[in-house]
Formats: C-alpha cells, structure tokens, sequence
C-alpha cells in the first residue's frame, strides 16, 4: 500500500503547512484538466487527494503513523486486539505461552473471561453445535460482526471553476455545473488565489458505501488593466500632462466601481497613490489595497506644446541622483 508521506513527497515530520503546500503544488500539475494527453493523470490527482485527506486529519494521521489504518482507512491488523506471545497454536494448554482471560478485553467485554472454544469457533466458521445440530455462530462473529470492511465510496470528481478577476476580488459568489447537470452556487473563501481547492462532500461519483466528493480547483482569469501583487490590485493610471502640471481629480477604476482620486498639482510620472480597501480579501479579514501608479501620457499633436514651451527650458537635472 503506497506511502502518503511518499505520495506528497514529504518527511514524516512534515508540520501541516508544509503538507498543504505540497498538496496544492502538486494538485496544480496534476490536475486532469491540465493533463488531457496522460490517461494516468486522474488517478494520481486522486491518489494525492486521499494522501492529503489521510495526513491532513489530525487524528487519521496519527492512527497512521501508528501503523493502525492503511492510505484507506483500513485497519492494517485486524487480528491485532489479540495480543503476542503463543499466536493461535499456544491459545490451548501445553507449556507454551498461552493466552489469559487479559488477553482478550474488548472482545466479550471489559475484563470478562472468553470461551476461547467460542472464539475459534466463531472465528473459522464452525460455530458451537446446538441441541438441533446447527450452528449458534458463523463468519466473523467473534469479532463483534465485523466481517468485512466498509464498503468504499464512490470516486471523487475533479473541476475546474474559472473566476473573473473583479468576482474573486470581491468574493462574489460562482455558479459551477456539476456531471449530473445540477448547478450550485459556490462561495470563494477569503484569500482566493489560482490552486485554491474547495471540497463539495458527497457530489462526486455514487459508490456502495455512498458519493465521493467534488474538488473544485480555483483558476482566477487575467485582467486587461488590473494585475495583482499578494492581497493588493495594481493599475497603471494615465493622465494627461495639463492633468499632471495643474492637478485636479481624476476618474479611476477598481474593483469595487469608479473612484474620484485627486492628482496634486506638479505630480510626476512613475508616483504610486494608494486607494485603501480595494484589494484583495484577506484569510484573516479586511482587505488589501489597491496601488495607483501615474504615467504621463504627451499628446499626439506636440506642436501646441512646443508653441507654448517657446523660449522656457527646463533647467533641472532629473538624472543627478544616477550619478551619470
């Protein structure tokens, strides 16, 4: 059985960051979506989605850890309750070391002495003969009725759930189709970035032991003027020179609608205003900001310009501080 520590390619003193870290940077190159020409594709994205579930469950990893339940869930030793010493062929008299009514709590009840006649019995199918001749217990009745293990679930389906840029900024929320036609509206987690995954339980595929799971991979869309750093907008604002030599307000775009910014009289290409609260969600709530950088833009006709430059020159050395 594969390794999920190894499927993550993580140590097992891997803290819980690191292992959804590892998660997320796998999931985008595995992910089906991105990897239509390899058939084996879907089957390692679900492999290092059980990987996850199992390590990122405190109490299923540590059971793991213990060697208790396998990358399934299953019990790894189902004979494991018995104790060691003897194994079966010392549980009967001799000299060997044999197994005391301490041996099996939990089968027949805190500290109660076990039939060990009833237990190997029950065990291998055999049962205790009654009056009639039939069996008073069969299969696995030793064990508490547990035969088999549970039946699994169904596959887990993988989407894609593209975002415009404006929506993921404000959390507005998202309409996905899923494979059996029903539509649901989703809403963004705050911090939204492309590889968020979101986990809709029991919307994936039916199994005997009832649906899987739909993972919804976050892909945010580029912007024709908006560009995001962390939880901040940038935008490259042009303005005209008469704009920038006499000041005024000016329209801006964000993400929330337009916004009136003032432009100091005398304000130079390349200056960064800030609009607070119209970036991105934070995880841990507000918002960031959005970053408003000026650039100058001449007209296309100069000779105006020139007409009303005639006879001033600009004295200054913009470039003294470059030291060239």
């Amino acid at each position: 059985m594969a390794d999920p520590y190894d499927i993550l390619g993580v140590g097992r003193d891997a803290s819980e960051q690191e292992i959804k870290s590892a998660y997320r940077k796998l999931a985008k190159q595995l992910h089906p979506d991105r990897n239509k020409d390899n058939p084996n594709a879907a089957e390692k994205f679900s492999d290092i989605t059980k990987a996850y579930d199992m390590l990122s469950d405190k109490t299923q990893r540590a059971r793991y850890d213990r060697g208790e339940i396998d990358l399934e869930g299953n019990p790894t030793n189902p004979f494991g309750g018995m104790g060691g010493g003897g194994g079966f062929g010392g549980a009967r008299g001799g000299s060997g070391a044999g197994y005391s009514s301490q041996d099996f709590r939990g089968f027949g009840g805190g500290g109660e002495e076990v039939d060990l006649g009833d237990l190997f019995e029950g065990l291998f199918g055999g049962g205790r003969a009654g009056p009639t001749g039939g069996g008073s217990r069969g299969g696995m009745g030793g064990f508490g009725g547990r035969s088999a293990p549970p039946p699994r679930k169904g596959a887990d389906m993988a989407y894609r759930l593209r975002v415009p840029f404006v929506d993921a900024a404000r959390l507005t929320e998202q309409r996905i189709t899923l494979q059996d036609g029903k539509t649901i509206d989703l809403k963004l987690p705050a911090g939204v970035e492309s590889g968020t995954q979101m986990r809709l339980r029991g919307k994936g595929e039916q199994g005997p032991g009832g649906a899987g799971d739909a993972l919804v991979t976050v892909e945010i869309e580029q912007h024709p003027h908006f560009e995001r750093d962390g939880d901040r907008v940038r935008l490259d604002l042009p303005i005209t020179l008469s704009e920038a030599v006499r000041g005024g307000k000016v329209r801006v775009p964000t993400v929330d609608g337009p916004v009136m910014l003032t432009i100091k009289p005398g304000t130079s290409g390349g200056t960064t205003m800030r609009l607070a609260g119209k970036g991105f969600s934070r995880k841990g709530g507000g918002r960031g900001d959005q970053l408003v950088t000026i650039q100058i833009v001449l007209p296309e006709d100069l000779g105006p310009l020139k007409k009303a430059l005639e006879g001033w020159t600009d004295e200054t050395d913009p470039r003294a501080g470059l030291g060239a």
